[in-house]
């Protein structure tokens, strides 16, 4: 089945794990951590809701995606069913876009563009405070 006719946050709920797995790698390959605690401990900063929020406001800021990936971003951004816990509705809403958008790409086999976007997410995690 093609990834825009799916659900968008059924897409997310991958783009999810997807981005989680890009996260995990970095932490052990390039950052070095071993010790299961500490990987959790540093994987929030980087999973979290407000972190892709941010990521994406910083990122169309710069004009960083392609016209397709920002009409991704509106789709998952946009659909309904939405269950929000401990964080503000907009801040999930833009985190399931971003995530929508991730599933997206990763189901068209678009992964050079994934280690793209996932490079620039690297750098605003690291030079911005990103909290809760």
């Amino acid at each position: 089945m093609r990834p825009e006719l799916m659900n968008a946050l059924a897409v997310a709920y991958l783009g999810d794990a997807v981005f989680e797995v890009y996260v995990r790698e970095y932490l052990l390959t390039e950052k070095g951590i071993m010790k299961p605690h500490e990987l959790q401990r540093a994987s929030v900063k980087y999973v979290s809701a407000y972190a892709h929020a941010g990521f994406m406001k910083y990122a169309l800021s710069k004009n960083f995606f392609t016209e397709e990936e920002v009409r991704l971003f509106k789709r998952g951004r946009n659909c309904k069913g939405h269950s929000v816990k401990n964080k503000s509705v907009v801040v999930h809403n833009q985190s399931s876009g971003f995530e929508s958008m991730v599933g997206h790409l990763y189901l068209t086999k678009q992964t050079e563009r994934l280690d793209e976007i996932f490079e620039l997410f690297k750098k605003y995690v690291e030079e911005e405070e990103v909290t809760k």
